[in-house]
Order: structure tokens, then C-alpha cells, then sequence
């Protein structure tokens, strides 16, 4: 069958150009990717957990007398000191009352400077044998006795110096006071419940956690000694804002017990609060230090997927820029990167821009990312 000119030429063409194009096709440049390379580090592996800020020391203003507020010296929401005057009760009464115990005091010392008298008189009888000794002892009990009245009359004179002093009410601690929860005239009770007001110690403060018993106990099991020299043990927290709190803190005690309903142990960290950002009541979290694993690389979240098992792979650039594939074994997150124990070496170049252009076996053409500028 003779085929028509047209198709003749077309066939002849088409033999020209397959060679040309197939030819193209095997020249087309690596496509270009970007790499992190990674490397070899000791990372402290931390966990999120919740807590509160509690003052680190608390004083409920309270009366030790009754009376009559009749004046108040600080400023609600201020800081004051220890020692500082706060209120003021009506000292009259008490003043009354240390007056008549002076009275006391004079009276007994009287009565036993007579006492002491009475007995040399006897003494010097008794040894003439004009008084007998039954007189003697008579004499000798009555200073006795007297001598006892003068120190009772003495500790109540004490005691109403100490209620009179006690009309001056003084702060116990330094820090913030609160609002006043009484006002001027109001009548006050010896050990009410219910305080003048409240004075909290603001620097430093404590953030109480809570953490899992069983957490606890695995980190016990390593030892203080697991921490290693190298390890960063700092606390880092994050305000209720979700901004990073500027201070560090650290562990200073654990609670001996574990809560039956919930299974976790309160723990308290100390935190520096010099600006008083942090205020008691105050719903915190912290980064607490869990461990440290040596030899670890951090991966970037990014550049790490998973394949139909679930099971994270990394896209790695091989030897002659050719793409390969790696399976991770990941054991915990670290920031914006992922703490990988198997899988990778310190040098390998992992992937982390450009994935969904390439494939295992592909050439590429890798550049090393930018460094990131680091997160306050």
C-alpha cells in the first residue's frame, strides 16, 4: 500500500524530533530544594506542664486586742514594710490598764521592802532568844509570799505593756498589701476571722505543678546523676498570654504525696519576680526538665513526614545530590524541631523545602537553609 505524501513527510518528522526531545528530557537541571544539616548535640528533654503562682510568703493582717480602729496608715495596693505601722486601736483602755498594774508593781514592792524588814528584825531576835523560831519562820514566810506578789504584779504589768503595744498593728512580713478589708471606727475582736488585710511577699514567688506520678517515678529511676553536666536545667515559663516569661526558675521542693483522684505530685519551683509580673493565683505553664539524651540531632517539624504505616521518614540528599528516604525513630518534640535518637547522622542533610517536587532517586539541587532568627 503506498502511503500519501503527507503522511510520509509527518512520519519523517516525527523520527527527527523523538530523538532531539528524549534528549532535552534527560538534560532538565536537578530541581532545587532547601537542607538543613543537621548535627550531633545534647539536648534536655523537657515536658509542658500546668501550674499557679502562689506568693512566697503570706501575712493576714489580724488584732491581738479589741478596741476601736481608729486610724489607718498605709496605702491600699503599696508595698510595705516589716515592721511598719498599719493601723491604729484606741489605747485608751490599755493605757488605763498599765497605769494600774504600775500602781501594782509599786504596792508589792512596798509590801516586800517591809516584809524584808520585819524578817532582819526577827533574825536578830531570834538569835538573843527573844523570839522563837516558829515567830522566825513566820517572818520568813511573809516576805516569801510577799516576794511572789511583786513578780506577779510585775508579769501583769508586762501583759498590759504588751496589750497597749499591741494597739499599734504592725506589719509581720514585707511585700504588697492588699485592700484594707475594715475602715476607720469599725470595732475589732481579738483573733477574728476575718483579717484587716493581707500582706503577700511578691519576690520571690513560687509556681506549684502538677505532674504525673508515673513521670515521677521514671525520673527518679535515672537518678539526679541522668541530668548530666551538660544538661540545661533551667525552668522556662510561659504566661497566660502565651509570651515567654523573662526570668528562669528552678525545683526547690516536691510534695511527699500523691493525690488518690488525680495521681499527680504537686511540685514548687522558685521564680525571681523583681517587676512583679507574676501574681499569685496566676494560671502559668513551665518547661520542666525531663532528661537528657546524648548523640541526639533536632529535625526540623517541617521537614519531617509519615509514611502509610505512620511511621516518620525524612527525605534526605545521598551521595551525587540524589534524594533518599530515612526512617526516624523520634523520641519527643522540641520547640519547632523533633529530638531524633535513630535514623540520621551529624552531616546528613534533610529536606525541608521543596518535598513536594521531588521523589526518592531524583537529583537535586540543594541549598542550605538561612539560619533562624531565635525566638524570644
Amino acid at each position: 500500500m503506498r502511503l500519501a505524501p503527507y503522511t510520509l513527510v509527518s512520519f519523517l518528522l516525527a523520527a527527527l524530533v523523538a530523538p532531539g526531545a528524549a534528549a532535552q528530557q534527560q538534560e532538565r537541571p536537578p530541581t532545587p530544594v532547601t537542607v538543613v544539616t543537621v548535627k550531633a548535640e545534647t539536648v534536655t528533654v523537657t515536658s509542658t506542664l500546668p501550674g499557679r503562682v502562689v506568693a512566697s510568703g503570706v501575712a493576714e493582717v489580724r488584732p491581738q486586742v479589741n478596741g476601736i480602729i481608729v486610724e489607718r496608715l498605709f496605702e491600699e495596693g503599696s508595698a510595705v514594710k516589716e515592721g511598719d505601722v498599719l493601723y491604729r486601736i484606741d489605747p485608751a483602755t490599755y493605757k488605763a490598764q498599765v497605769v494600774a498594774a504600775e500602781a501594782a508593781v509599786n504596792q508589792a514592792q512596798v509590801s516586800l521592802d517591809s516584809a524584808n524588814r520585819d524578817l532582819k528584825r526577827m533574825e536578830t531576835l531570834r538569835k538573843s532568844n527573844v523570839a522563837s523560831e516558829q515567830a522566825l519562820d513566820t517572818s520568813l514566810t511573809t516576805r516569801d509570799t510577799a516576794d511572789a506578789g511583786l513578780q506577779v504584779a510585775k508579769a501583769q504589768l508586762l501583759s498590759a505593756n504588751i496589750d497597749l503595744d499591741r494597739t499599734t498593728i504592725r506589719a509581720q512580713i514585707s511585700g504588697a498589701i492588699g485592700l484594707s478589708l475594715t475602715t476607720q471606727g469599725a470595732l475589732v475582736i481579738s483573733g477574728q476571722t476575718t483579717p484587716l488585710a493581707v500582706i503577700r511577699k511578691l519576690d520571690p514567688v513560687y509556681v506549684d505543678v502538677a505532674q504525673s506520678a508515673a513521670d515521677l517515678v521514671r525520673w527518679k529511676r535515672k537518678g539526679a546523676g541522668s541530668v548530666g553536666p551538660n544538661a540545661d536545667t533551667k525552668v522556662e515559663l510561659t504566661l497566660a498570654d502565651r509570651t515567654a516569661y523573662d526570668q528562669t526558675g528552678e525545683l526547690t521542693a516536691a510534695e511527699p504525696h500523691v493525690d488518690e483522684q488525680t495521681g499527680v505530685v504537686t511540685l514548687r519551683l522558685t521564680f525571681p519576680n523583681p517587676d512583679e509580673m507574676l501574681l499569685p493565683g496566676m494560671y502559668v505553664q513551665v518547661e520542666m526538665p525531663q532528661g537528657v539524651i546524648d548523640n541526639a540531632v533536632l529535625v526540623p517539624q517541617g521537614g519531617v513526614s509519615r509514611d502509610r504505616r505512620g511511621n516518620p521518614t525524612a527525605m534526605v540528599v545521598g551521595a551525587d545530590n540524589i534524594v533518599e528516604q530515612r526512617t526516624l525513630t523520634i523520641a519527643s518534640d522540641h520547640g519547632a524541631d523533633w529530638i531524633v535518637t535513630d535514623g540520621l547522622s551529624a552531616g546528613d542533610k534533610v529536606i525541608v523545602e521543596g518535598l513536594q517536587k521531588i521523589a526518592v532517586g531524583a537529583p537535586v539541587a540543594p541549598e542550605e537553609r538561612a539560619e533562624q532568627p531565635a525566638k524570644n
